[in-house]
This record gives structure tokens, C-alpha cells and sequence, in this order.
């Protein structure tokens, strides 16, 4: 035998699973949050919807005044299903969205997103140096790392709206949250 086959493999802390949202004006929040719980479970925490204006990116698909928000779900999940929940938000986006000319054009972003002690990761597509493959067409980004002396820290291809004090704020009692359960899961 192999030292390497004499080690231990762990399984990691399960994480705490969010959403960003950029929504089109004519879409109800509360209709999607009811889709979004009846899948994930539960809202914990919800962010003020506030202007989405740090990009034009979404504008010619998902047309102006458009708004940004987050939600965190009381259920932990497995790393691993991540990717699986980035597909079936991207279905919920193509089920929500309108026929435009010869396609579908989205009314909603949801970009699904893991939060641990360490760490907040971004399921997306897009394919860049610095994501990491995981399955069927989904990549994974480490967003935002945590320092215990300085909080939330940005990365260089951090998304400016995750930069804001107002998302920062979301993510700290998100991690708060998230803290007091994993505690809690240990002590048990």
C-alpha cells in the first residue's frame, strides 16, 4: 500500500446556498421567492431589492430599470450539488423569460452561490482562468474570500456589485447565520 492510500478522505462542511437576482421591472418578487423556496426551502435572509446599475450587460435582453437582490435559504447543502442547482435555475430563468423575435429572452438572473466560513463561490457557464469546472457545462468561482480581521474581501474579478457595502452587509449576517448553525450541527 501507498501512504496516499492510507489517508482519510473528509467530506466538507456542507455551505450555505444563496441567490443573486437581477430581475426585469415587470417581474413580482414575491411570485419568485414562492418558486425559489418551493425548491430550495425556506428564505432566512432576504436583501433590499435596490437598482442593478453597476453594468449594461443584462439591458438588451432583459431590458431598463433593472433591480438587484439576494436571497440565503435556511438549508445547508453538499458542495457537490451546486452545479445541479445552477441547471435548474437556468431552467427557471428560460420557464420565466418572453419570446423575443426567434428566442427566449430572460426576465430574471438567478445566479446560485455557496457561502462557508471561508469562502463565497458562484456557480455560473462562462468558462475563465480562474473558474474550476465541476459538471455538465457549470463552473465554479471563488468570489469573495473571508478574513477574520478584515471581513469580506473582494478578488480581482470580483463583480462590482458584490464590492458594495450594501451586498457586503448581506453576506456578513448571511455568514453570521450560517456560523451559528454549523456551531450548532457540531455541538449535536
Amino acid at each position: 500500500m501507498t501512504e496516499y492510500s492510507n489517508r482519510r478522505l473528509s467530506q466538507p462542511q456542507p455551505g450555505k446556498l444563496f441567490t443573486g437576482l437581477i430581475l426585469s421591472e415587470d417581474i413580482l418578487v414575491d411570485d419568485l421567492k414562492k418558486a425559489l423556496a418551493g425548491h430550495f426551502g425556506p428564505i432566512d435572509l432576504e436583501s433590499p431589492v435596490h437598482a442593478f446599475d453597476h453594468t449594461d450587460y443584462y439591458r438588451a435582453e432583459m431590458g431598463p430599470g433593472l433591480r438587484r437582490g439576494f436571497l440565503s435559504f435556511e438549508h445547508l447543502i453538499a458542495p457537490d450539488q451546486l452545479a445541479d442547482i445552477k441547471r435548474f435555475t437556468n431552467r427557471l430563468e428560460i420557464q420565466w423569460g418572453r419570446i423575443q423575435g426567434q428566442r427566449i429572452a430572460r426576465r430574471i438572473n438567478i445566479d446560485p452561490g455557496l457561502l462557508t466560513l471561508s469562502n463565497l463561490i458562484l456557480a455560473t457557464t462562462k468558462n475563465r482562468a480562474h473558474r474550476i469546472y465541476l459538471s455538465n457545462g457549470i463552473y465554479a468561482e471563488v468570489t469573495l474570500i473571508y478574513s477574520k480581521t478584515r471581513g469580506w474581501q473582494s478578488l480581482d474579478w470580483t463583480y462590482p456589485d458584490y464590492q458594495t457595502p450594501v451586498v457586503m452587509e448581506f453576506f456578513r449576517k448571511m455568514r453570521d447565520i450560517y456560523y451559528l448553525r454549523i456551531r450548532d450541527r457540531l455541538r449535536s
